[in-house]
């Protein structure tokens, strides 16, 4: 196939392509490099050097440029948009406009070049505050922040859109919190700025970028007080992406959860950090964040029984593998 990518360049966008690539398809990467590197399609050519890439700069919200890219493709992966939960209250119309704007422009062109292939990026915040843990794909739907809302907003679209086609397909995927990169230390997270994400934050205060690592609690009900999360790999997480746009031959709209199915506080994260990078993180303690739940993680059951996907690879691999890319952009 050949498959259109928004979002290409960034951090799940690019691993996603490489694995396309080497299964045979051909990509088309769409990104407007807001949040990543004008590099990625060197750093994926090296890695992939007979992978049929393609770049093109363009944002998801110029409908014609959008489309006139789209041409010729059979499947979209929808990854384009803004992510940070914590400045998604500092810019909520920022987020509402690039993610539920985005994403109906990105529909209004694949409807324009009848391709009705899609797998969405969504997010574990659509489930806000669940009642039981692990979390499972029929729970009821809810949002804590503007980017949790902006998720929610966009998967109800597609929802709404695609079951009003003929022959449409949607794979709605529910990641936790991605993390690592490729092992080859070529390929990984590299956000413009100070990152968002937890785990480059950390790696970069081990490479000396940053002075120290904040952590927004300390005093949640968990066992060390802080926030746990479900890491999963970045490599595992495109996996995914591969198998859900490889197997969305019948039509109609599907949510699947991607999680490693445990839970890692943060201080347990950044232990694992320390003995990858050989390396002690300064810590800072701050306030809770606003929107931030004690403990979230996922019951990813279904992705195996749709996709034949698990996730296999442990907390400590995502944190070499981070930590030897961090080590190759010194």
């Amino acid at each position: 196939m050949r498959i259109f990518i928004t979002g290409g360049t960034g951090f799940i966008g690019s691993h996603t392509a490489l694995l396309l690539a080497e299964r045979g398809h051909s990509v088309v990467l769409y990104d407007n490099l807001s949040n990543s590197h004008a590099d990625v399609p060197e750093r994926l050519r090296a890695l992939a050097p007979s992978g049929d890439f393609t770049f093109i700069e363009g944002d998801v919200l110029d409908r014609a440029a959008l489309a006139s890219a789209m041409a010729g493709c059979d499947a979209v992966i929808h990854f384009a948009g803004l992510k940070a939960l914590g400045e998604s209250w500092v810019r909520p119309l920022d987020y509402y406009r690039t993610n539920v704007s985005g994403t109906i422009e990105v529909l209004a062109a694949m409807h324009a070049n009848d391709i009705r292939n899609l797998v969405f990026s969504s997010s574990a915040t659509v489930y806000g505050l669940p009642a039981t843990i692990p979390v499972v794909e029929s729970m009821p739907l809810s949002a804590t922040n503007p980017y949790g809302r902006s998720k929610l907003t966009a998967e109800e679209m597609i929802s709404d859109f695609v079951s009003l086609q003929s022959g449409w397909s949607a794979t709605l995927l529910r990641y936790f919190n991605p993390a690592g990169a490729h092992p080859s230390g070529i390929l990984g997270e590299n956000p413009i700025g100070r990152p968002n994400n937890l785990m480059p934050i950390i790696a970069q205060v081990c490479a000396g970028r940053f002075a120290s690592v904040q952590i927004n609690g300390n005093d949640y009900p968990t066992p060390d007080g802080t926030c746990i999360r479900d890491y999963l790999h970045v490599m595992d997480l495109a996996h995914a992406h591969v198998l859900a746009v490889e197997a969305s031959s019948d039509p109609g709209v599907r949510a699947l959860n991607l999680g490693a199915g445990r839970g890692y506080s943060i201080l347990e994260l950044v232990h694992a950090f320390e003995a990858a990078s050989g390396r002690k993180v300064p810590l800072e303690f701050g306030p809770r964040r606003r929107g931030d739940i004690p403990e979230l993680w996922a019951d990813p059951s279904l992705a195996h029984s749709q996709l034949g996907w698990t996730a296999t690879r442990t907390l400590a691999e995502m944190c070499n593998d981070a930590w030897r890319f961090t080590e190759s952009l010194s």
